[in-house]
This record gives structure tokens, C-alpha cells and sequence, in this order.
């Protein structure tokens, strides 16, 4: 059963919470879905799947799907832009750019693939169901 959250309020608040983690962890490599006691000052973390349950299984479960069709951030031009792209269904054959947004930094991508693939998610159940 997919942990995605069929009611509107709670996926909001997942949404709010992974916004605030990606926002406190910008200018720090990688993207870790918690907050940063001071803004990109990793040496006191907190918040974000360190203490929600729902959103560290709602985490695991999109890590944890298929390859083909899952949405990355891609680095365009090394330390300077970013864009979202999908991995394809062939082996070898490479990702697709999902449109022509180029991001400044690695995180706002990050929180905007959170946000669609919530949505998708929410919606295929939704379908299911």
C-alpha cells in the first residue's frame, strides 16, 4: 500500500515541511530531507524525516520506485544550473529534459521533483482506488 497521503491538508504539510529542510540545507552538497540548525550550517540538524514518520516513509517509497520514468535533477553547467529531466524506459538511451526551467541551485530542483511526484503519485492512487 503507498504511504501518499489521499487527503489535500497532509500532503500540504509534507510539502511545506520538505520546502522548509531543502530551504535550511542550501549551500550545503546534497540534499538531505531535514533542517539545518542555522542555514546551511549542518553541524546541528533537526526536523524533516529525523522526526515525521509519514514523511520519511512517503521519502523511501518515491526513492524506492522504478527507474524508468522517475524524475533527477541534472547539472548542466558544473556548480551553476540545474534542470529536471525523466530517466528513460530503454537502457542507454538518455534523460529527458521535462521542460526548460534551469534552476541557480541543486535544492529548488529537488523540492520541485518532491512536489510532482507527491502529486503524481496522489493522483495514480486516487485513479486506483
Amino acid at each position: 500500500m503507498s504511504p501518499i497521503p489521499k487527503d489535500r491538508e497532509t500532503r500540504e504539510r509534507l510539502i511545506r515541511m520538505h520546502a522548509e529542510c531543502v530551504a535550511s540545507m542550501k549551500g550545503v552538497a546534497g540534499c538531505a530531507i531535514v533542517k539545518a540548525g542555522k542555514p546551511g550550517d549542518v553541524t546541528e540538524i533537526s526536523g524533516g524525516m529525523l522526526n515525521d514518520d509519514l514523511l520519511r516513509r512517503v521519502l523511501i517509497y518515491m526513492w524506492s520506485q522504478p527507474a524508468p520514468d522517475k524524475l533527477v535533477v541534472i547539472c548542466t553547467k558544473t556548480e551553476k544550473e540545474w534542470r529536471i529531466a525523466r530517466l528513460p524506459h530503454v537502457k542507454g538511451q538518455p534523460p529527458r529534459f521535462i521542460d526548460d526551467r534551469v534552476f541557480s541551485d541543486e535544492h529548488t530542483p529537488q523540492h520541485e521533483i518532491f512536489v510532482m511526484r507527491i502529486n503524481e503519485m496522489a493522483a495514480a492512487n486516487a485513479a486506483a482506488a
